[in-house]
């Protein structure tokens, strides 16, 4: 959906922001200017407070939860309030509640809903990567490929969501845009958050990168410390580093090294270690926050006995090196840098 139509719906629902608190915020009763309820996720309280008639202090329809420093607009109202995830549910929803008469509900009626999933939290990142779909003949496929990724066999942490929702900050009009979804997993595989990348539907340019032209065209969702997007199944032997486009690059020329991106320097630092794992490869980003995390793990593995290789790539990172300076010359530079009974076992495939 085009932000105009995001913006159009919310616009129309503040135009009769005291009935849609009334049918979605059910638990909720005016007093004054205001809908007093106790969440946005229609718990009973009065914390929230919701405007019904444009200010002074801001337009109708616009919230605050006083107890979490939570705030937004309709639109978020019936995401919460009905458990959705996928933008387009949300505004089919408010549809819906549009094309209805407006005649006032019974106050005290709960209006019948889907459990709800706190916005970030695992559960909404299950569902959100639930809605997506398989990369393949999708722009996620093209977008990696156009940074020089050619080998996905075994990428089913990856998805494609064609519409993902996104909001530049709390004041500004919801959006969407096609996204790379990526599942973050723990050590026994059980989905614990999700990132999002999303792309610019216009293809790849060198400016972006095939990124959306947006200010942050990366977040993350969910439980993510000590997690990580995973690539094949660890054993002795794993490879760890920051970014998911990182790791699929050095996988082109390892394609059969078990490999995890912790997607920050942050929490590469902290990746939890698999009880089988003996080498630690760790591909390091050029860069100051790389430096740290790379010494952080470093002494981390070697205090419970793994193995730690560091592995560097010669530009910024193993992407740049792939698209910059080939697949040939990443495949030689790594080579030379993993342990001697790693080649054959990990790089048959590329050899």
């Amino acid at each position: 959906m085009a932000r105009h139509d995001a913006s159009d719906l919310t616009n129309r629902l503040a135009r009769d922001a005291e009935t849609v608190c009334r049918h979605y915020l059910s638990a909720g009763r005016r007093e004054g200017r205001y809908w007093l309820v106790g969440d946005v996720r229609n718990t009973p309280g009065r914390s929230m407070f919701v405007r019904l008639k444009e200010s002074v202090k801001g337009p109708a329809g616009k919230w605050t939860d006083a107890a979490t420093g939570e705030h937004g607009d309709l639109l978020d109202v019936i995401r919460e309030s009905c458990g959705l995830v996928d933008f387009k549910d949300v505004a089919d929803e408010a549809r819906s509640f549009l094309s209805l008469p407006h005649s006032e509900p019974e106050p005290d009626r709960p209006r019948l809903r889907t459990p709800s999933a706190q916005t970030g939290s695992p559960e909404a990142a299950r569902r959100l990567f639930a809605m997506s779909q398989p990369i393949e003949r999708t722009l996620v496929e093209a977008y990696l490929r156009n940074r020089g990724i050619t080998f996905l066999h075994g990428t089913g942490s990856l998805r494609f969501h064609p519409r993902c929702y996104y909001r530049p900050d709390d004041h500004s009009p919801t959006e969407t845009w096609p996204a790379m979804m990526a599942a973050v997993t723990d050590l026994s595989g059980h989905l614990t958050g999700a990132h999002r990348t999303w792309l610019d539907p216009g293809g790849f340019t060198e400016a972006t990168l095939g990124k959306a032209p947006i200010d942050t065209p990366r977040r993350a969702m969910g439980d993510l410390l000590g997690h990580a997007v995973r690539f094949g199944v660890a054993g002795e032997v794993m490879a760890a580093g920051e970014g998911i486009e990182t790791i699929l690059s050095l996988r082109c020329v390892l394609p059969n090294m078990p490999m995890v991106a912790a997607l920050s320097a942050a929490h590469l630092s902290a990746i939890l270690f698999p009880d089988t794992l003996r080498r630690l490869y760790i591909a390091r980003d050029d860069d100051p926050a790389g430096d740290g995390a790379m010494a952080t793990l470093v002494d981390r593995a070697q205090e419970v006995g793994i193995e730690a290789i560091v592995i560097s790539p010669r530009l910024g990172d193993f992407n740049e090196d792939l698209r910059l300076l080939g697949i040939d010359a990443l495949r030689a530079a790594s080579r030379v840098q993993i342990a001697a009974q790693d080649v054959a076992r990990f790089m048959e495939l590329a050899a």
